[in-house]
């Protein structure tokens, strides 16, 4: 008999270490598309009572590590990490996403540099703030880009994993390059 495994998109990618700059797999845990039946007020005081976080505003991600609920889009958020609480689909239509997602973390003093080479967004931290976040393409990869403490987490399609790590290569190699 076979024995399978379970394996990441991500499977052997080690830390990836270029200059000042490090690409780790992030374990996004459950991943939840939330879209409001109508306004979202009654979906936010939900949110709270269950899992004590709000609806985020356009381009914000609320909540803590384990558990975040992020901006998606319009009239459009992800649960990550908790299993949604039945209460939130009496205001919304509650979706599991979590096999067709994957996420990166980028962190070091030029991560924003790095980024600066893949999407038509300015990153930087004085625009750009921990818990800022947006929906944009890294080149030609759909992605949704969340800036935390330490740097940066970018969502993208699952079968786009190998694309995505290739792309935040070559901008981190091209980064170091200029020193």
């Amino acid at each position: 008999m076979v024995d399978l495994k379970a394996k990441t998109p991500f499977d052997g990618m080690e830390p990836v270490r270029i200059g000042t700059v490090t690409l780790s797999e992030v374990d996004l845990g459950r991943v939840t598309s939330l879209s409001p039946y109508g306004d979202a007020s009654d979906l936010s005081a939900a949110l709270q009572g269950a899992h004590g976080m709000a609806w985020p505003a356009a381009g914000r991600a609320t909540g803590k590590a384990g558990a975040r609920c992020m901006w998606f889009g319009q009239d459009q958020a992800v649960l990550l990490g908790p299993e949604p609480d039945a209460s939130l689909s009496e205001h919304a239509a509650v979706v599991d996403q979590s096999d067709a997602w994957v996420a990166l973390r980028l962190t070091g003093a030029q991560g924003a540099e790095v980024l600066a080479r893949l999407v038509p967004v300015d990153l930087r931290e004085a625009h750009f703030k921990r818990g800022h976040a947006i929906r944009t393409q890294a080149l030609h990869v759909s992605v949704s880009i969340r800036r935390e403490a330490d740097g940066f987490v970018i969502m993208a399609f699952r079968s786009m994993a190998d694309t995505l790590v290739h792309e935040v290569k070559q901008a981190m190699v091209a980064v170091a390059a200029r020193g």
